[in-house]
């Protein structure tokens, strides 16, 4: 029924398709053309130089010939006319000792001494407090100043304040101190702890001994002796720390001008000062010179300074109002003839040996760091004296002020050089390696002529700090001249001593 049928094709072209491939066109992507180039390294120029050490070849011939053409005419002769002389020269330096010792310094020596510093504390100086005592702390960059009164011969109860100033950091203000401890009365003297930088200890007016922890801020206040029989009953004129009975710790050792020197051990946790040894200066008990032998007065010797030796532990020095300067000894047994008032401890009667006296109160001692022999004394003469513990007179004698001269100190790094205070408001500086009665340098201190009270050399920079009636603490910079040891200088002063020994 059905069957298959092939049938032929049947085209027809189509008329869109032949349009539209006539009619299209051929599009690009549409992106932004990349441009490339190829450049070399710009690298430097770079040259090539010989070294301008040859010489010209028509010179080389004449002076670079060591031979016998090459000697200029005569020369040779010359050479063996002076042969003889020049070796016999050099055997002679070679013998000589004249320059034996000498160092050679090509560096330039900068011999100005000037003022780095001018701490002021504003709510003292409103009050015409005085700066009477200075101490730099055992890392050298934090000054301490106590504030008072030197000219009020009255009971004071006025406060007063101790500041410090840490002069490396950064927020670092002469006219605001870091720290201020405020204290009910005047303070007549300070001293920093030699290893812990943070302990001061103080004398105050009334008689009492204090120290302060700096890094305890809102209560300073370590310990106090408070007011007891044990205390001094008169002003307290200096403060050291010295060593204790329990080796680890020092105690502080304090000096009052009602003539008596009291030991205290720090009790941390009862706050307080604990008397373990007392002395007393009794005009009776002093070993006199016969100059003193009709010098009046009270029972009691007024102690005006102190000063400890790092030579001998077991002795110390006292300066008198009298004149009197006094070698003394811790380890003393003779018990002091005063009647006792309550003291927690038996007073023994230090003094071993007197000196020639002065005309007026010693105002300062201090020891020399670089001679177990060696100290020297101020007062009210305006001399600085230089005496030997081997004998009675002085070695030297200085004339430093007209006025009064109020405290001395050897430099801690030049052993004949020596700075003293003066009643004119000035700084002298001796250095006895110049063999001259007048000072190397003399500090002007710009305050109107008051009396400068206190000095204190930085035993870790070339600085020195100078506290002044006026309330300011000038810090000044010294020279390399004056704070460089020379090769010799410890050998000086040793001849110094033994000379006048001899």
């Amino acid at each position: 029924m059905f069957t298959d049928e092939a049938l032929d094709v049947v085209g027809a072209d189509s008329s869109w398709r032949k349009s539209h491939q006539l009619t299209k066109e051929t599009k690009g992507c549409q992106t932004t053309p990349l441009r490339t180039s190829e450049v070399e390294a710009q690298a430097s120029h770079a040259s090539e130089n010989g070294t301008q050490t040859d010489p010209p070849a028509n010179l080389g011939q004449h002076l670079w010939d060591h031979g016998e053409k090459g000697d200029p005419p005569r020369l040779k002769e010359f050479l063996h006319q002076v042969e003889h002389m020049v070796i016999k020269e050099l055997v002679n330096n070679c013998k000589s000792h004249a320059f034996d010792g000498y160092d050679v310094n090509w560096s330039d020596q900068d011999e100005t001494v000037s003022c780095v510093h001018r701490l002021q504390h504003p709510d003292a100086q409103s009050r015409g407090l005085q700066v009477t005592s200075v101490s730099w702390s055992c890392t050298g960059s934090v000054i301490a100043c106590a504030f008072g009164r030197t000219d009020n011969g009255d009971w004071s109860t006025e406060r007063s304040c101790v500041c410090t100033w840490n002069l490396d950091r950064s927020s670092f203000n002469p006219k605001k101190s870091d720290l201020v401890v405020d204290v009910p009365c005047p303070v007549m003297c300070l001293c920093f702890h030699p290893t812990r930088p943070s302990l001061i200890a103080g004398g105050l007016y009334s008689g009492e001994v204090m120290v302060w922890d700096t890094s305890r801020t809102q209560d300073p206040v370590l310990a106090q002796t408070g007011m007891s029989p044990d205390t001094h009953r008169e002003p307290v004129c200096q403060v050291h720390w010295v060593p204790g009975t329990r080796k680890v710790e020092l105690d502080v050792l304090s000096a009052g001008s009602g003539g008596r020197v009291l030991q205290w051990s720090v009790d941390i946790t009862e706050s307080k000062l604990v008397l373990g040894t007392g002395y007393a200066l009794v005009r009776q008990q002093v070993p006199l010179m016969s100059t003193l032998s009709k010098v009046k007065g009270g029972n009691m010797v007024g102690i005006t300074s102190l000063a400890l030796s790092l030579w001998d532990l077991d002795s110390f020095l006292v300066g008198s109002e009298g004149g009197m300067v006094l070698k003394c000894s811790f380890s003393s047994q003779t018990v002091a003839a005063v009647p006792p008032h309550g003291e927690s401890v038996t007073l023994r009667a230090p003094a071993q040996f007197s000196f020639s006296p002065q005309s007026g109160p010693v105002h300062s001692l201090h020891c020399s760091p670089f001679h177990r022999n060696l100290f020297l004394s101020v007062g009210t003469d305006g001399m600085a004296h230089l005496h030997s513990l081997l004998q009675p007179e002085p070695l030297l004698s200085l004339r430093v002020s007209e006025s009064y001269v109020f405290a001395v100190r050897w430099s801690p790094t030049r052993p004949l050089v020596f700075a003293a205070a003066t009643g004119q408001g000035l700084v002298q500086i001796f250095d006895l390696e110049r063999q001259s009665l007048r000072p190397a340098a003399t500090i002007d201190q710009n305050i109107g002529g008051q009396q400068v009270n206190c000095l204190e050399f930085n035993q870790q920079t070339h600085l020195l700090a100078v506290g002044n009636s006026d309330g300011t603490v000038n810090i000044w910079q010294l020279s390399a001249e004056l704070t460089t040891q020379g090769p010799k200088e410890v050998a000086q002063l040793e001849q110094l001593a033994s000379e006048v020994l001899d």
